[in-house]
This record gives C-alpha cells, sequence and structure tokens, in this order.
C-alpha cells in the first residue's frame, strides 16, 4: 500500500538550486545559480522565479581562438536555454466554480484557489455581492483568470465547461445551533445548486461543504439520480477540515512537526460521527486512554469551539477554507495525472452498511480511484465501540438526505 500524501499549503515557498558546470574543456568552473517554485504538488500560486545568473571567470581577451569562444559562448547559450525550459511553470489548465463566493468561507477559499497554479479560470457564483470579491482577487499576480455571475440567471453561465465544482453556499452555525438545525435552509440551497450543475457540468467533480455534510452529499446524490449523472466517483463532501484538525491537536499534544503528523478521520462530517482513528497516527504515536478520549472529544466538537470564541459573530470559515483549499489542491493534482493523491472524504461507500461514509481514498483523473479499507482493520477497542455508535446517528442523516430529495420535484433545465 502506497503511503498518503498530504498537500501541504505553503504561500510562496520557493527553491533554491546551485550548480557547478564546465562549459568547455579548458574553461574555469562556472556557477549556475537559479531560483525554481517547488514542484506544483505543494500548495504555492506563486508563479516560478526562473531567473539565471551565469557568471565565468574565463576572459574573451584570453589566448583562445575565435572559433573556440564562439563554441564556448554558444554552448553556455544552450544550457541556458535548457534549464530555463525545465524552469517554465506548468500551464494552468483547470477551470473551479466556488458556488457561495462572497460568503464567510467562500472569499478565503477563493483567494486560496486563486492561488493555485493548477487553475486557468476561477469562476465565482453568489447571490448578491460578489462583483466585489472578483474585482479585489483579480487584482492578484497569478495565472488565473477571476469572473463572477450573479443570481440565478447566470449560474448556468458559471458552471459550463468547468472541471471542479466547490459548494460552501448556506448559511452558517450560530451559538446553540446544532448542524441538523441548518438542514432546512441549507438543503434547498445544495439541492438546486446540484441541479444546475447536473445540467451544465455533469462531469465536474463536485466539492460538498455545506452543512450538514452528513446529509447535504445524499441530497447531492439523489439529484444527480433524477437527472441521470450520476457518478458517485466525482461526488465529495469535504471533511478535510477534520483531517486538518486531529493533525493539528496531535502535533500539539505529542510535541511532534506537523508536516509530520497524518490522522485519519472517517465516519462522517458532524459530533460523534467524526471517528478520529488515533491509532493510525502516522508517525506511529502512542496514545494513553485519556489522551485519546481528549483528543477524539476535541476533535469532534471543534466546530463548536469556534463558535462559542466568536460568539455570535461566525462559524469556523477560515479553517474550513483552508481544508476546502487543501482538497481542491489535491483534486486538481489527481486530475493533472498525480498518482499519488489521498485524502478522507464522506463519499458513496461499500466499506460498511451505511451508503456513505468518509475514509481515505485514493484520488485519479475519473475521480475516487479507491477506498483505503485498510484504515479500518485492527481498531482498537475504543476506535470500534465509537466506529458502532456512530452508525445510527450518521444512517439517519443520511436517510433524512434522501428522504428530503423525494418529497420534492425536481426541476428541468438550467437552475
Amino acid at each position: 500500500m502506497a503511503s498518503a500524501v498530504v498537500t501541504t499549503v505553503s504561500v510562496g515557498s520557493i527553491a533554491s538550486c546551485h550548480a557547478q558546470s564546465a562549459f568547455g574543456a579548458s574553461s574555469k568552473p562556472s556557477a549556475v545559480n537559479f531560483n525554481a517554485t517547488k514542484c506544483f504538488k505543494n500548495f504555492s500560486g506563486l508563479k516560478a522565479a526562473s531567473s539565471i545568473n551565469i557568471e565565468t571567470e574565463e576572459s574573451f581577451l584570453g589566448n583562445k581562438s575565435t572559433f573556440a569562444l564562439h563554441e564556448s559562448f554558444s554552448s553556455k547559450l544552450e544550457a541556458r536555454q535548457r534549464i530555463t525550459n525545465q524552469l517554465q511553470p506548468y500551464a494552468s489548465t483547470f477551470k473551479v466554480a466556488v458556488l457561495g463566493a462572497a460568503g464567510g468561507i467562500g472569499q478565503p477559499l477563493a483567494l486560496l484557489i486563486k492561488m493555485s497554479p493548477l487553475v486557468s479560470a476561477l469562476h465565482l457564483y453568489d447571490i448578491a455581492n460578489v462583483k466585489g470579491v472578483a474585482a479585489d482577487l483579480s487584482h492578484c499576480n497569478t495565472p488565473s483568470q477571476v469572473l463572477d455571475f450573479t443570481g440565478p440567471a447566470e449560474l448556468a453561465n458559471c458552471l459550463k465547461g468547468v472541471d471542479v465544482v466547490v459548494i460552501p453556499a448556506g448559511v452558517p452555525r450560530k451559538p446553540g445551533m446544532t448542524r441538523d438545525d441548518l438542514f432546512n435552509i441549507n438543503a434547498n440551497i445544495v439541492k438546486t445548486l446540484i441541479e444546475a450543475v447536473a445540467d451544465n457540468c455533469p462531469d465536474a467533480l463536485i466539492h460538498i461543504i455545506s452543512n450538514p455534510v452528513n446529509s447535504t452529499v445524499p441530497i447531492a446524490a439523489e439529484v444527480l439520480k433524477q437527472k441521470g449523472v450520476y457518478n458517485p466517483k466525482k461526488l465529495f463532501g469535504v471533511t478535510t477540515l477534520d483531517v486538518v484538525r486531529a493533525n493539528t491537536f496531535v502535533a500539539q499534544k505529542k510535541g511532534l512537526k506537523l508536516i509530520d503528523v497524518d490522522v485519519p478521520v472517517v465516519g462522517g462530517h458532524a459530533g460523534i460521527t467524526i471517528l478520529p482513528l488515533l491509532s493510525k497516527t502516522r508517525p506511529s504515536t502512542t496514545f494513553t486512554d485519556k489522551e485519546v478520549e481528549e483528543l477524539t472529544a476535541r476533535i469532534q466538537n471543534a466546530g463548536t469551539e469556534v463558535v462559542e470564541a466568536k460568539a455570535g459573530a461566525g462559524s469556523a470559515t477560515l479553517s474550513m477554507a483552508y481544508a476546502a483549499a487543501r482538497f481542491v489542491e489535491s483534486s486538481l493534482r489527481a486530475l493533472d495525472g498525480d498518482a499519488d493523491v489521498y485524502e478522507c472524504s464522506f463519499i458513496q461507500s461499500d466499506l460498511n452498511e451505511l451508503p456513505f461514509f468518509a475514509s481515505r481514498v485514493k484520488m485519479g483523473k475519473e475521480g475516487v480511484e479507491a477506498v483505503i479499507s485498510a484504515d479500518l482493520q485492527g481498531l482498537t477497542e475504543f476506535e470500534e465501540k465509537a466506529l458502532e455508535a456512530l452508525k445510527p446517528e450518521l444512517r439517519a442523516s443520511i436517510e433524512k438526505g434522501v428522504a428530503f430529495v423525494h418529497k420534492q420535484p425536481a426541476t428541468s433545465g438550467s437552475a
């Protein structure tokens, strides 16, 4: 089994390479210095700075013949051209649409996606206030073109030709509000948007952020089925924030380098349905029973922690945008042909009796390429009990989403 690869978000990360090369048998060593953007497997939107300085101590006033000097100079130019060609930024080819781009998650998410070198066009949609967001982002000197679309009449044009659709649209949680309380409002929003996706870009990868994800992903699946375009490999519930939180909290608790930590999180994306598999933490880490209980509870309730800290002013918007951007970048890398992309996501699954389940998946050009079942093998007693305990609640949320769609008629044509 290949080890999981986690995309790290690092803005403006630059690699410096230094090499020495002789441009002829009789010439002294010449220094070739260049700066290049790190491999685009890392999340960095800054263009490559492929400036090359060639320095040589060889003098044109020496005793070499004109022919020899010409040959030496030609060699230098050829070498420089080879290096320049290797440093060209990868051509940006993918179109991404963010539906709900003017919201608390949508704005920072759009900014982070704008920074990706794999994006050629960024389409921003909302029912209001999106023109200003697009104008603001369009001033960022990254390759992608930003276009804005406002209201239902422009939704179809926003979605045409798009490769990835990200849906953070909906209302945020407020103090005292559970994820389930969001259902009636956000269910209708997701249903309408997915109908438009089905009509205008049925082959796109769909990323659902709108809560409650345990219900909105089944809603999306049922709508796509009604439209005759459902591909379970291309529908994702974004649960990356649970992984991001698990990695952060474990690294803090155990004094580990955060970049090295990877904790798979399975189940769903609300309360006890969030199950961090601490026994599967990489690098291998030992936890006391108390640490397992405390970390699990904190990861499950981290959203509430933010809601209460903001005291009614919002929910986890920035960390959610960060996590969603990481998932988008992973999807783009997979579409681009990277064969080593793994993320946890809430998808249609046959790992157990539940029709949808969050687990680690291998991503490819067609979406989900493989579901990693090994994470659910050899669980601790605590994890086994927690897994069984989450199933009734997760099943109820899934069934609620399915029932919602079947109670309402599907609309035809673009929304």
